[in-house]
């Protein structure tokens, strides 16, 4: 059977990206400080004539503002916004300026662009075809990173479903968020591991928007669905149970979603990078161990149901590990979808990370 990939909810997809523009969190915009707080003194020492572009003087302290996406769809945390609400970015000299939605496919252009400075943590996977194709960007820090109980992805089917092994996929309808990204190659790699020949013939591929894809199985538009969910989110749903998940395909090392960043602006101002990396090594720390209140700060500032936010794990330190690249390196090999080698100091580097220490 030949992969067809049918979009469905084109349109309200599209309608849906347009409308998010900027949610609820606090932005500030380039050039302009936010109002003064009453209850703070007024501060009065002039502002210094030395600011650069994108930087800010405000109560005393120059700050550089980081252009920032928002999230579409928020049905995980967004750790920008904990580091915000934990003061990370703050201390570091850092403001964050949220733009509106960028569609993931836009990630990378709008970097290039200057339309952002960074992602908000898009997978690893993306960005090596990206470097590979020539696209001036590095990666700098780690953002999610998988275990048993917090995988990136899982596999679901309706809780009567015959689906109970690989086997059992051949010929079988499997909705995912995308056709590329992480969910083009989770249901290949599971098949593959699992002895199945010419996996993008075994199964067909249904393109839908994530948030539909629960429903899309609960009809039978689809036999199996891919999500961005933990097991325990349908552990007690008495409909859908978990047939796998990327945890079960190569345990810590396929869950990698890093930050990057335009290579020119790494070189400029190594400073802000050293802060942001600094400010997000400390935010995944607290987030590890504050995992409800995480979810909370998300919920609030985006006005969602705090259990409708999915619980992640995040690479303690930020540091991005060496093997949560090679084995996506060595997939998009597999599949012929990268025909080069590519050293990993092209596509990203712990330089600024201090709490990296370089192996010997």
């Amino acid at each position: 059977m030949k992969l067809r990939l049918i979009v469905l909810f084109s349109g309200l997809f599209l309608i849906t990206a347009l409308l998010a523009g900027c949610g609820d969190s606090e932005s500030v915009s380039l050039g302009q400080n936010k109002p003064p707080d009453p209850k703070v003194a007024k501060d009065t020492t002039p502002p210094p004539t030395d600011l650069k572009e994108g930087e800010v003087y405000e109560a005393g302290r120059k700050y550089f503002v980081l252009k920032v996406p928002n999230s579409a769809e928020l049905t995980s945390p967004e750790i920008l916004m904990a580091a915000e609400e934990n003061g990370f970015f703050a201390e570091n000299g850092i403001k964050l300026h949220y733009v509106g939605a960028v569609p993931s496919n836009q990630a990378i252009p709008s970097v290039l662009k200057n339309i952002i400075h960074t992602n908000s943590g898009g997978h690893v996977n993306t960005t090596i075809s990206a470097i590979a194709a020539g696209a001036n960007i590095i990666s700098v820090a780690q953002k999610t990173e998988s275990t048993e109980k917090v995988p990136h992805m899982v596999a679901i089917v309706r809780i009567d479903s015959p689906i109970k092994t690989a086997q059992d996929m051949v010929g079988k309808k499997v909705g995912s968020p995308s056709a590329t990204g992480c969910s083009g190659y989770f249901p290949l790699a599971y098949l593959r591991k699992h002895g199945i020949e010419d996996q993008k013939n075994a199964i067909e591929q249904v393109i839908i928007k994530e948030t539909f894809i629960e429903q899309a199985l609960r009809q039978g538009d689809v036999d199996v669905a891919l999500m961005h969910k933990t097991p325990d989110y349908f552990q007690n749903s008495g409909e859908f149970r978990v047939l796998f998940s990327d945890y079960d395909i190569w345990e810590n090392r396929g869950g990698g979603t890093p930050f990057f960043f335009n290579k020119d602006f790494v070189k400029e101002r190594p400073d802000v990078i050293h802060g942001f990396v600094t400010a997000m090594a400390k935010t995944a720390n607290w987030a590890n161990a504050n995992p409800r209140l995480n979810r909370e700060i998300t919920a609030r500032r985006a006005k969602v149901d705090v259990n409708a936010i999915t619980d992640r794990y995040y690479a303690p330190n930020a540091i991005i590990k060496p093997e949560s690249v090679t084995v996506w390196i060595d997939l998009l090999k597999e599949y012929k979808e990268l025909t080069q080698d590519i050293a990993l100091d092209k596509i990203y580097t712990n330089e600024y990370n201090p709490y990296y220490e370089k192996q010997s």
